[in-house]
C-alpha cells in the first residue's frame, strides 16, 4: 500500500499519512466490511480514494510539477509497425491463451506489480491514475501540467511495456 501511495503522491511523508488515513478509515468502519471482496481490496479502495483526494487537492493548490523527461520523448516505438501502421509480424502481440483465468490468478498481479515497478515513475504514475485511480484524461493532465498528446504517450508507452514484460515474464513462461 505505501509503495504504491508514493509512486502516485511522489512524496513519501503524504504516502505515510494516506496509508495511515486509509487503514484508520477501515479499522472505524469496520462494520460496514460485508466480506463481498477481499479485506485486502476493501483497505486498498479505501486507500485509493485517499490518494484521489489528496491529488485532487494538489491540484487546486497548484503543486504538482512536470513529469516528462527528455529521454522519454526521444523513445521511437515505430519500428514495431509497418509502413501501413501494421504490426510487424515478429513485434505482433502474443496469444495470451484465457485471459480471465490468468486475471483471476494471485501470481499473475504480482507479476503485474513486478512490471509496473520497471516502469518509468512518470508512466507508471500516470497509468495508475488513469487505471487505477479512475482519473480523467483532464483531470491527469492539469494534475501534472501535460499536454493531452504528452498524455497519450506516456499511456501509450507504458501500455507498450506492460504488455511486452507480461508477455515475456507471464504468458510466455510455459509450464512453469
Amino acid at each position: 500500500m505505501y509503495q504504491f501511495a508514493v509512486l502516485q503522491l511522489c512524496d513519501q511523508h503524504s504516502a505515510e499519512d494516506a496509508v495511515q488515513e486509509a487503514l484508520t478509515g477501515a479499522l472505524k468502519n469496520a462494520h460496514s466490511f460485508r466480506g463481498s471482496a477481499a479485506l485486502k481490496s476493501w483497505v486498498f479502495a479505501i486507500l485509493k480514494n485517499k490518494i484521489a483526494d489528496i491529488l485532487r487537492q494538489k491540484k487546486r493548490e497548484s503543486d504538482a510539477s512536470r513529469l516528462l523527461a527528455s529521454h522519454e520523448e526521444s523513445e521511437d516505438f515505430s519500428e514495431l509497425f509497418n509502413h501501413k501502421g501494421n504490426w510487424n509480424v515478429v513485434d505482433r502481440p502474443k496469444e495470451w491463451g484465457d485471459p480471465d483465468h490468468a486475471f483471476m490468478e494471485e501470481q499473475f498481479w504480482q507479476v503485474f506489480d513486478l512490471c509496473l515497478d520497471k516502469l518509468p515513475v512518470n508512466q507508471a504514475r500516470v497509468f495508475m491514475a488513469r487505471e487505477y485511480l479512475g482519473l480523467g484524461g483532464d483531470e491527469i493532465c492539469s494534475q501534472y501540467q501535460l499536454s493531452t498528446s504528452n498524455l497519450h504517450v506516456l499511456l501509450h508507452r507504458a501500455r507498450l511495456r506492460l504488455r511486452e514484460c507480461l508477455e515475456s515474464s507471464w504468458f510466455d513462461r510455459g509450464d512453469t
